[in-house]
């Protein structure tokens, strides 16, 4: 009796010539070489996953009881050449799918990948190619520091749920508050941050801004309540002294520095690129001086949706801007707040094509928003808890295009689009999503973050894969629209919610991906 793979194959073969198409067809249709599908229906390969399988079976017209016969026959090919026996199913109180039920399944499965998913089944055109965001593969750790937030809160009370790394902005610390006057100081309010932020054991970087008026008496002044003004100060010696006052006094203590928020703003930044790149070297230079293993970001960019935006970053990186830095500080947000966040994928694209046009390759922090998300109204409660989570995954993706970290907008004030906590509440429940993402990750590395038709899934359909100490492999995955269904691949073990709540789950098992992550763990493999 032939062995599985080859009932596999040749079924597949029938279904290909029943359908008349040639393999050159058939490759336009799902994505798959010639030479590979050739293998799948000679035998000499079984292919990867189910869903390989189906996008060829469907796109021959097979018949429901076809696929489900293909299914079992893929099922016991795969356990035979991984000499790994197929694991039965367990009698639990989880749902059931009645074997009368499984072709229905399975058709329901791949019209989602070719339909709701929009899984092309004809020659593919370049509009429905485009992928926004890098896919990659590599090993590097997870770093905690990753998962940043703005603290806007004067308060000195820390966080009460798990994060990475503070941004101290809108807290009282700006220019005008610390240098009321040439001479005078008032360190109570960055004291109190920088003292509490190293108890609770978490990196800290302070942000430059707001000139006081003394400095800049005739400039516009910025978009603050506290008189600070937009434009640089008259004499740049009073920078100077400032910038070294602050290094000085917390050498040792902070761990980075911002150098202006919002530096292609005229809201926040009134002066020329050139004064800000002057700025700029001098300020590194002062605070390399005190405190030489801080690191110090550029001037944070914004408005870099809009081809001004853009145009005042490249100009920045050709006047040698980011030369004198660590770190380029970006904005990097959706257009709208209730938009997906894996769109902003398709502006760090465009970032990195401006810094590669400049001829500079910096190091990213994302660090911040948009003034206009803050006037926009509050997402559902379950939109915050999918955002925030995705906010970071998103910034894992990024990492290829040279995103190291991101700062969530913000922690402790309310009446945003998206609150994890405000001073003195407890956390929300999408800041407690965060915090469970955060668990996920402790100690991993990262595989690869693909997304589609590239990793056999359906269109819409995102996963970051890593590797935890003990040699298994978790896939998070989610959609950034709708929803679509997935097969569970090999060795699959547990299936883990952001709520932190489990199941076991089985290989082949079909699981229902939605735009909340969520985690599928598989045991160690090669």
């Amino acid at each position: 009796m032939p062995g599985t793979g080859d009932q596999l194959a040749r079924l597949l073969a029938e279904v290909k010539s029943r359908s008349g198409l040639s393999y050159s067809e058939l490759s336009k249709q799902t994505h798959t070489s010639t030479s590979t599908l050739h293998r799948y229906c000679t035998g000499k390969t079984v292919p990867p996953d189910y869903q390989t399988v189906a996008r060829i079976a469907m796109a021959c017209s097979a018949t429901d009881s076809e696929l489900t016969e293909l299914l079992r026959l893929w099922r016991q090919a795969r356990s035979v050449e991984n000499a790994d026996p197929v694991v039965p199913k367990q009698p639990s109180v989880r749902r059931r799918i009645p074997l009368g039920s499984v072709a229905l399944s399975l058709l329901t499965v791949v019209l989602l990948l070719s339909a709701v998913a929009g899984a092309p089944t004809g020659p593919v055109s370049e509009a429905n190619q485009q992928v926004y965001g890098p896919s990659w593969a590599r090993q590097e750790p997870v770093d905690p520091t990753m998962f940043g937030v703005t603290a806007s809160s004067s308060s000195g009370v820390m966080p009460s749920f798990r994060v990475g790394s503070l941004r101290f902005w809108d807290s009282r610390t700006r220019w005008a508050s610390i240098q009321p006057q040439r001479d005078v100081y008032d360190w109570s309010i960055l004291d109190r941050l920088v003292d509490s932020a190293r108890h609770a054991g978490l990196p800290a970087m302070f942000v430059f801004g707001g000139t006081p008026a003394w400095a800049a008496p005739t400039s516009p002044k910025a978009a603050y309540n506290d008189g600070s003004r937009a434009a640089p100060p008259d004499d740049l010696a009073d920078w100077d002294r400032f910038v070294s006052a602050v290094a000085a006094r917390y050498r040792g203590r902070l761990d980075a520095y911002e150098l202006w928020a919002y530096g292609n703003d005229g809201r926040y930044y009134a002066g020329s690129t050139e004064a800000l790149v002057e700025m700029t070297r001098r300020a590194s230079l002062a605070i390399k001086a005190a405190d030489p293993d801080v690191t110090v970001v550029c001037p944070s960019m914004g408005r870099l949706w809009t081809a001004d935006g853009l145009a005042f970053l490249r100009r920045f990186a050709e006047l040698g801007g980011y030369q004198h830095c660590d770190v380029a500080g970006i904005k990097l947000h959706q257009r709208r707040a209730a938009d997906p966040p894996e769109t902003t994928l398709e502006l760090l694209g465009h970032i990195d094509e401006t810094f590669h046009a400049a001829g500079a390759h910096p190091r990213l922090w994302n660090t911040g928003t948009t003034y206009e998300h803050a006037l926009e109204k509050p997402l559902t409660e379950q939109r915050t808890i999918d955002y925030a989570v995705r906010f970071y995954l998103v910034a894992i993706y990024g990492t290829n295009k040279g995103l190291n970290r991101s700062y969530f907008y913000n922690w402790g004030g309310g009446g945003l689009p998206i609150t994890l906590q405000v001073v003195g509440g407890p956390p929300t429940r999408a800041a407690l999503a965060v915090e469970e993402l955060q668990r996920w990750l402790a100690g991993t590395r990262t595989r690869g973050c693909e997304q589609g038709p590239s990793i056999n899934l359906p269109v819409g359909v995102w996963q970051c894969a890593f590797t935890a100490k003990d040699g298994r492999v978790l896939l998070i995955q989610w959609t950034s629209d709708g929803a679509a269904q997935t097969f569970a691949p090999n060795r699959s073990e547990e299936l883990r919610l952001i709520d932190g709540t489990s199941r076991p789950l089985q290989p082949g098992e079909i699981v229902h991906v939605t735009q909340t992550p969520q985690l599928i763990v598989q045991g160690p493999g090669d």
